[in-house]
Protein backbone atom coordinates (compact mmCIF):
# COMPACT_ATOMS: atom_id res chain seq x y z
CA UNK A 1 0.00 0.00 0.00
CA UNK A 2 1.17 3.53 -1.12
CA UNK A 3 2.31 6.19 1.72
CA UNK A 4 -0.15 9.10 2.39
CA UNK A 5 -0.10 11.66 -0.85
CA UNK A 6 -1.81 14.95 -0.86
CA UNK A 7 -5.19 14.41 -2.56
CA UNK A 8 -7.58 16.72 -3.65
CA UNK A 9 -11.39 16.51 -5.60
CA UNK A 10 -12.23 14.92 -8.43
CA UNK A 11 -12.49 17.79 -11.43
CA UNK A 12 -14.66 16.17 -14.36
CA UNK A 13 -14.37 18.85 -16.50
CA UNK A 14 -10.96 18.41 -17.02
CA UNK A 15 -11.33 14.90 -18.18
CA UNK A 16 -10.60 15.33 -21.99
CA UNK A 17 -13.24 12.77 -23.62
CA UNK A 18 -16.12 14.73 -21.42
CA UNK A 19 -14.96 18.07 -23.44
CA UNK A 20 -15.16 16.15 -26.23
CA UNK A 21 -19.28 15.25 -25.58
CA UNK A 22 -20.48 18.74 -25.13
CA UNK A 23 -19.06 18.89 -28.68
CA UNK A 24 -20.88 16.07 -29.58
CA UNK A 25 -24.03 17.11 -28.19
CA UNK A 26 -23.97 20.68 -29.62
CA UNK A 27 -23.83 18.48 -33.30
CA UNK A 28 -26.20 16.59 -32.57
CA UNK A 29 -28.72 19.96 -31.72
CA UNK A 30 -27.56 21.38 -34.69
CA UNK A 31 -28.46 18.25 -36.86
CA UNK A 32 -31.64 18.13 -35.08
CA UNK A 33 -32.25 21.99 -35.60
CA UNK A 34 -31.46 21.86 -39.42
CA UNK A 35 -33.72 19.29 -39.85
CA UNK A 36 -36.73 20.93 -38.28
CA UNK A 37 -35.98 24.11 -40.65
CA UNK A 38 -36.46 21.45 -43.22
CA UNK A 39 -39.34 20.19 -41.86
CA UNK A 40 -40.90 23.99 -41.31
CA UNK A 41 -39.80 24.68 -44.68
CA UNK A 42 -41.23 21.85 -46.91
CA UNK A 43 -44.61 22.20 -44.98
CA UNK A 44 -44.73 25.94 -45.83
CA UNK A 45 -43.92 24.32 -49.66
CA UNK A 46 -46.74 22.25 -49.59
CA UNK A 47 -49.40 24.49 -48.10
CA UNK A 48 -48.16 27.56 -51.07
CA UNK A 49 -48.74 24.38 -53.46
CA UNK A 50 -52.24 23.31 -51.98
CA UNK A 51 -53.21 27.46 -51.94
CA UNK A 52 -52.16 28.15 -55.54
CA UNK A 53 -53.97 24.76 -56.53
CA UNK A 54 -57.05 25.68 -54.78
CA UNK A 55 -56.92 29.39 -56.79
CA UNK A 56 -56.19 26.91 -60.08
CA UNK A 57 -59.34 25.14 -59.06
CA UNK A 58 -61.61 27.53 -58.62
CA UNK A 59 -60.36 29.21 -62.19
CA UNK A 60 -60.78 26.00 -63.75
CA UNK A 61 -64.53 26.32 -62.43
CA UNK A 62 -65.32 29.92 -63.29
CA UNK A 63 -64.12 28.39 -66.34
CA UNK A 64 -66.84 26.03 -66.86
CA UNK A 65 -69.37 28.48 -66.00
CA UNK A 66 -68.11 30.73 -68.27
CA UNK A 67 -68.11 28.40 -71.45
CA UNK A 68 -71.59 26.88 -70.06
CA UNK A 69 -72.70 30.39 -70.83
CA UNK A 70 -71.09 30.57 -74.70
CA UNK A 71 -72.27 27.60 -75.29
CA UNK A 72 -71.31 25.64 -79.03
CA UNK A 73 -68.60 28.75 -78.99
CA UNK A 74 -67.30 27.72 -75.50
CA UNK A 75 -67.00 23.77 -76.23
CA UNK A 76 -64.00 23.68 -76.46
CA UNK A 77 -62.67 25.71 -73.59
CA UNK A 78 -64.95 23.79 -71.31
CA UNK A 79 -62.39 20.86 -71.95
CA UNK A 80 -59.56 22.85 -71.26
CA UNK A 81 -61.24 23.53 -67.99
CA UNK A 82 -61.88 20.14 -67.19
CA UNK A 83 -58.47 18.98 -67.98
CA UNK A 84 -57.32 21.69 -65.68
CA UNK A 85 -59.48 20.64 -62.70
CA UNK A 86 -58.62 16.91 -62.92
CA UNK A 87 -55.04 18.16 -62.95
CA UNK A 88 -55.58 19.89 -59.82
CA UNK A 89 -56.85 17.01 -57.77
CA UNK A 90 -54.09 15.01 -59.00
CA UNK A 91 -52.12 17.93 -57.56
CA UNK A 92 -54.08 17.94 -54.33
CA UNK A 93 -53.29 14.25 -54.08
CA UNK A 94 -49.84 14.58 -54.73
CA UNK A 95 -49.59 17.65 -52.44
CA UNK A 96 -50.96 15.57 -49.94
CA UNK A 97 -48.90 12.21 -49.82
CA UNK A 98 -45.96 14.40 -50.28
CA UNK A 99 -46.85 16.12 -46.90
CA UNK A 100 -48.04 12.69 -45.43
CA UNK A 101 -44.54 11.05 -46.67
CA UNK A 102 -42.30 13.92 -45.67
CA UNK A 103 -43.70 14.45 -42.18
CA UNK A 104 -43.54 10.57 -41.27
CA UNK A 105 -39.42 10.34 -42.44
CA UNK A 106 -38.82 13.56 -40.58
CA UNK A 107 -40.57 12.59 -37.49
CA UNK A 108 -38.87 9.31 -37.80
CA UNK A 109 -35.33 10.94 -38.60
CA UNK A 110 -35.93 13.08 -35.42
CA UNK A 111 -36.97 10.22 -33.33
CA UNK A 112 -33.82 8.60 -33.96
CA UNK A 113 -31.54 11.92 -33.55
CA UNK A 114 -33.46 12.49 -29.99
CA UNK A 115 -33.76 9.06 -28.84
CA UNK A 116 -31.22 6.72 -30.09
CA UNK A 117 -28.62 9.38 -30.51
CA UNK A 118 -29.18 11.20 -27.36
CA UNK A 119 -29.89 8.05 -25.52
CA UNK A 120 -26.52 6.68 -26.04
CA UNK A 121 -24.88 10.26 -25.24
CA UNK A 122 -26.69 10.29 -21.80
CA UNK A 123 -25.71 7.25 -21.10
CA UNK A 124 -21.95 7.59 -21.65
CA UNK A 125 -22.31 10.23 -19.63
CA UNK A 126 -24.01 8.64 -16.86
CA UNK A 127 -21.30 5.79 -17.00
CA UNK A 128 -18.35 8.44 -16.93
CA UNK A 129 -20.47 9.91 -13.77
CA UNK A 130 -20.41 6.23 -11.88
CA UNK A 131 -17.31 5.28 -12.95
CA UNK A 132 -15.29 8.66 -11.37
CA UNK A 133 -17.14 7.78 -8.20
CA UNK A 134 -16.12 4.36 -7.90
CA UNK A 135 -12.63 5.42 -9.26
CA UNK A 136 -12.26 7.61 -6.49
CA UNK A 137 -13.78 6.14 -3.04
CA UNK A 138 -11.72 2.64 -4.17
CA UNK A 139 -8.77 4.78 -2.74
CA UNK A 140 -10.80 5.31 0.52
CA UNK A 141 -10.93 1.22 1.45
CA UNK A 142 -6.73 1.82 0.66
CA UNK A 143 -6.55 4.47 3.09
CA UNK A 144 -8.31 3.47 5.84
CA UNK A 145 -6.53 -0.15 5.88
CA UNK A 146 -3.63 1.76 5.74
CA UNK A 147 -3.59 4.20 8.09
CA UNK A 148 -5.49 1.53 10.97
CA UNK A 149 -1.87 -0.53 11.22
CA UNK A 150 -0.60 3.36 12.53
CA UNK A 151 1.59 2.93 15.65
CA UNK A 152 0.40 5.41 17.39
CA UNK A 153 -3.68 4.79 16.77
CA UNK A 154 -2.65 1.05 18.14
CA UNK A 155 -0.74 2.38 21.53
CA UNK A 156 -3.80 4.74 22.03
CA UNK A 157 -5.79 2.06 22.18
CA UNK A 158 -3.38 -0.24 23.93
CA UNK A 159 -2.00 2.20 26.69
CA UNK A 160 -5.31 4.71 26.87
CA UNK A 161 -3.41 7.38 28.82
CA UNK A 162 -3.17 10.76 27.88
CA UNK A 163 -0.09 10.97 26.25
CA UNK A 164 -0.74 8.59 23.78
CA UNK A 165 -4.06 9.52 23.00
CA UNK A 166 -3.06 13.12 22.06
CA UNK A 167 -0.45 11.50 20.10
CA UNK A 168 -3.19 9.68 18.12
CA UNK A 169 -5.00 12.61 17.58
CA UNK A 170 -2.25 15.05 16.00
CA UNK A 171 -1.20 11.85 13.89
CA UNK A 172 -4.66 11.87 12.75
CA UNK A 173 -4.06 15.64 11.89
CA UNK A 174 -1.06 15.18 9.87
CA UNK A 175 -3.10 12.87 7.58
CA UNK A 176 -5.81 14.69 7.21
CA UNK A 177 -3.27 18.14 6.52
CA UNK A 178 -2.36 15.97 3.67
CA UNK A 179 -5.35 14.47 2.69
CA UNK A 180 -8.45 17.31 1.99
CA UNK A 181 -10.97 14.78 1.28
CA UNK A 182 -11.77 14.18 4.49
CA UNK A 183 -13.47 15.91 7.27
CA UNK A 184 -12.22 14.04 10.38
CA UNK A 185 -10.65 10.72 10.99
CA UNK A 186 -12.38 9.13 14.28
CA UNK A 187 -10.55 6.31 16.55
CA UNK A 188 -12.72 4.23 19.13
CA UNK A 189 -12.78 1.61 21.17
CA UNK A 190 -14.39 -1.75 21.54
CA UNK A 191 -17.16 -0.05 22.71
CA UNK A 192 -17.92 2.49 20.07
CA UNK A 193 -16.60 5.20 22.50
CA UNK A 194 -14.62 8.17 20.46
CA UNK A 195 -11.44 8.04 21.99
CA UNK A 196 -9.74 10.54 19.58
CA UNK A 197 -9.90 12.36 16.29
CA UNK A 198 -8.07 14.89 13.75
CA UNK A 199 -9.87 18.05 14.44
CA UNK A 200 -10.62 18.32 18.13
CA UNK A 201 -10.41 22.15 17.21
CA UNK A 202 -13.10 21.95 14.80
CA UNK A 203 -15.33 19.24 15.63
CA UNK A 204 -15.63 18.08 19.34
CA UNK A 205 -16.99 13.96 18.21
CA UNK A 206 -14.21 12.70 21.35
CA UNK A 207 -16.57 10.96 23.86
CA UNK A 208 -19.53 10.82 21.38
CA UNK A 209 -20.14 7.01 21.04
CA UNK A 210 -20.43 4.84 17.37
CA UNK A 211 -21.92 1.82 18.85
CA UNK A 212 -24.82 1.94 16.84
CA UNK A 213 -22.63 2.95 13.75
CA UNK A 214 -23.09 0.61 10.61
CA UNK A 215 -19.51 1.41 10.30
CA UNK A 216 -18.76 0.85 13.45
CA UNK A 217 -20.17 -2.40 13.51
CA UNK A 218 -18.68 -3.90 10.14
CA UNK A 219 -15.41 -3.11 11.45
CA UNK A 220 -15.50 -4.81 14.56
CA UNK A 221 -16.91 -7.99 12.95
CA UNK A 222 -14.27 -7.78 9.80
CA UNK A 223 -11.70 -11.31 10.16
CA UNK A 224 -9.14 -9.29 9.80
CA UNK A 225 -7.06 -6.04 8.31
CA UNK A 226 -8.16 -6.58 5.15
CA UNK A 227 -11.57 -6.08 5.39
CA UNK A 228 -12.89 -2.72 5.70
CA UNK A 229 -16.52 -1.40 6.92
CA UNK A 230 -18.91 1.39 4.95
CA UNK A 231 -21.79 3.52 5.84
CA UNK A 232 -23.52 4.90 2.96
CA UNK A 233 -23.96 8.89 2.59
CA UNK A 234 -25.70 10.05 5.30
CA UNK A 235 -25.67 13.38 7.32
CA UNK A 236 -22.83 12.53 10.04
CA UNK A 237 -23.42 14.15 13.71
CA UNK A 238 -19.41 13.64 13.97
CA UNK A 239 -18.76 16.45 12.05
CA UNK A 240 -21.33 18.74 12.33
CA UNK A 241 -24.06 17.13 10.14
CA UNK A 242 -21.93 17.70 7.06
CA UNK A 243 -22.91 14.95 4.10
CA UNK A 244 -20.30 12.32 4.80
CA UNK A 245 -19.33 8.21 3.81
CA UNK A 246 -17.97 6.43 6.35
CA UNK A 247 -14.90 4.17 5.51
CA UNK A 248 -13.98 1.99 8.76
CA UNK A 249 -11.31 -0.90 9.47
CA UNK A 250 -10.88 -2.23 12.70
CA UNK A 251 -7.37 -1.59 14.80
CA UNK A 252 -5.40 -4.29 15.84
CA UNK A 253 -2.69 -5.52 18.55
CA UNK A 254 0.51 -4.67 16.93
CA UNK A 255 -0.65 -3.29 13.53
CA UNK A 256 -1.13 -7.04 12.35
CA UNK A 257 -3.71 -7.39 9.92
CA UNK A 258 -4.71 -10.69 12.29
CA UNK A 259 -4.32 -9.24 15.66
CA UNK A 260 -6.55 -8.61 18.55
CA UNK A 261 -9.22 -6.37 17.65
CA UNK A 262 -8.83 -3.18 19.72
CA UNK A 263 -10.91 -0.64 18.31
CA UNK A 264 -11.79 0.78 15.16
CA UNK A 265 -10.57 3.81 12.70
CA UNK A 266 -13.81 5.87 10.47
CA UNK A 267 -12.72 8.06 8.38
CA UNK A 268 -15.14 10.71 6.95
CA UNK A 269 -15.52 11.40 3.19
CA UNK A 270 -16.32 14.79 2.36
CA UNK A 271 -19.19 13.05 -0.09
CA UNK A 272 -20.77 15.88 -1.09
CA UNK A 273 -17.16 17.11 -2.43
CA UNK A 274 -17.16 14.75 -4.83
CA UNK A 275 -20.31 13.65 -6.15
CA UNK A 276 -22.25 17.04 -6.23
CA UNK A 277 -19.03 18.27 -7.98
CA UNK A 278 -19.53 15.48 -10.33
CA UNK A 279 -23.66 15.45 -11.22
CA UNK A 280 -23.35 19.56 -11.40
CA UNK A 281 -20.82 19.69 -13.96
CA UNK A 282 -21.67 16.88 -16.76
CA UNK A 283 -20.83 18.40 -20.37
CA UNK A 284 -24.24 19.88 -21.52
CA UNK A 285 -25.21 22.93 -23.05
CA UNK A 286 -26.73 25.76 -20.96
CA UNK A 287 -30.06 25.21 -22.42
CA UNK A 288 -29.61 21.39 -21.68
CA UNK A 289 -28.76 21.74 -18.22
CA UNK A 290 -31.11 23.93 -17.26
CA UNK A 291 -33.83 21.01 -17.83
CA UNK A 292 -31.67 18.19 -17.45
CA UNK A 293 -31.08 15.96 -13.82
CA UNK A 294 -27.89 14.05 -12.84
CA UNK A 295 -28.74 11.91 -10.05
CA UNK A 296 -26.91 9.30 -7.78
CA UNK A 297 -28.99 6.52 -6.06
CA UNK A 298 -28.91 3.08 -4.58
CA UNK A 299 -31.03 -0.31 -5.67
CA UNK A 300 -33.99 1.39 -3.67
CA UNK A 301 -33.83 4.84 -5.84
CA UNK A 302 -32.50 6.77 -2.86
CA UNK A 303 -31.14 9.43 -4.10
CA UNK A 304 -27.59 10.37 -2.77
CA UNK A 305 -26.50 12.92 -5.01
CA UNK A 306 -28.28 15.20 -7.31
CA UNK A 307 -27.86 18.03 -9.56
CA UNK A 308 -31.43 19.35 -8.70
CA UNK A 309 -30.25 19.84 -4.63
CA UNK A 310 -32.78 17.13 -3.58
CA UNK A 311 -29.99 14.93 -2.43
CA UNK A 312 -30.64 12.91 0.74
CA UNK A 313 -33.91 13.90 0.98
CA UNK A 314 -35.74 12.32 -2.13
CA UNK A 315 -35.95 9.25 -3.91
CA UNK A 316 -35.99 8.13 -7.44
CA UNK A 317 -39.08 6.49 -8.71
CA UNK A 318 -39.87 5.80 -12.51
CA UNK A 319 -41.85 3.82 -14.48
CA UNK A 320 -40.16 0.26 -15.13
CA UNK A 321 -36.99 1.43 -12.61
CA UNK A 322 -36.89 -2.25 -11.31
CA UNK A 323 -36.08 -3.32 -15.25
CA UNK A 324 -34.33 -0.16 -16.11
CA UNK A 325 -31.57 -1.00 -13.47
CA UNK A 326 -30.79 -4.67 -14.46
CA UNK A 327 -29.01 -3.42 -17.19
CA UNK A 328 -25.39 -1.94 -16.73
CA UNK A 329 -26.12 0.73 -19.53
CA UNK A 330 -29.15 1.55 -21.09
CA UNK A 331 -31.97 4.17 -21.95
CA UNK A 332 -35.46 4.52 -22.41
CA UNK A 333 -38.10 6.80 -23.19
CA UNK A 334 -40.59 7.20 -20.24
CA UNK A 335 -43.33 9.74 -19.52
CA UNK A 336 -43.21 11.98 -16.78
CA UNK A 337 -45.74 14.84 -16.28
CA UNK A 338 -47.24 14.20 -19.57
CA UNK A 339 -44.21 14.73 -21.24
CA UNK A 340 -41.66 12.31 -22.93
CA UNK A 341 -38.59 12.43 -21.37
CA UNK A 342 -34.83 10.35 -22.48
CA UNK A 343 -33.86 8.33 -18.70
CA UNK A 344 -29.90 7.42 -19.41
CA UNK A 345 -28.79 4.72 -16.91
CA UNK A 346 -25.10 3.20 -16.13
CA UNK A 347 -25.03 0.76 -12.85
CA UNK A 348 -21.83 0.97 -10.99
CA UNK A 349 -19.27 -0.73 -13.45
CA UNK A 350 -16.59 -0.86 -10.17
CA UNK A 351 -12.94 -0.34 -9.73
CA UNK A 352 -10.41 -2.83 -9.11
CA UNK A 353 -11.57 -4.63 -6.40
CA UNK A 354 -14.33 -2.24 -5.28
CA UNK A 355 -17.88 -1.15 -6.23
CA UNK A 356 -20.55 0.56 -4.70
CA UNK A 357 -23.13 -1.02 -6.70
CA UNK A 358 -25.06 2.29 -7.17
CA UNK A 359 -26.67 3.68 -10.00
CA UNK A 360 -26.20 7.03 -12.22
CA UNK A 361 -29.56 7.87 -14.13
CA UNK A 362 -29.48 11.46 -16.33
CA UNK A 363 -32.87 12.40 -17.19
CA UNK A 364 -33.84 15.00 -20.16
CA UNK A 365 -36.90 15.92 -21.11
CA UNK A 366 -36.88 15.03 -25.09
CA UNK A 367 -37.51 18.30 -26.62
CA UNK A 368 -34.55 20.12 -24.84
Amino acid sequence: MSAPKTATLFTPLSTPSLVADKSEASSTATIAGYIGQLSTTMTAAIEEINDVNANTQLLALNARIEAARAGQAGAAFSVVAEEMQALGSKTSTIATGLASTTRKSIDQLLDFIGNNIRGTRLSDLALTNIDLVDRNLYERTCDVRWWATDSSLVDALTDGTPEAIKHASQRMGVILGAYTVYYDLVLCDTQGRIVANGMPQRFGSQGQSAANASWFLEAMHSRSGDEYGFQTAHHSPLVDGESVLVYSCGVREGGSSTGKLLGALGILFNWEGLAQTIVENVPLSPKEREATRCVLCDDAGNIIADSWGKQLSDRLALPGQKQLFTQPKNYETVELDGRPWCVAHAQAPGFETYSTGWHSVILQPIEA
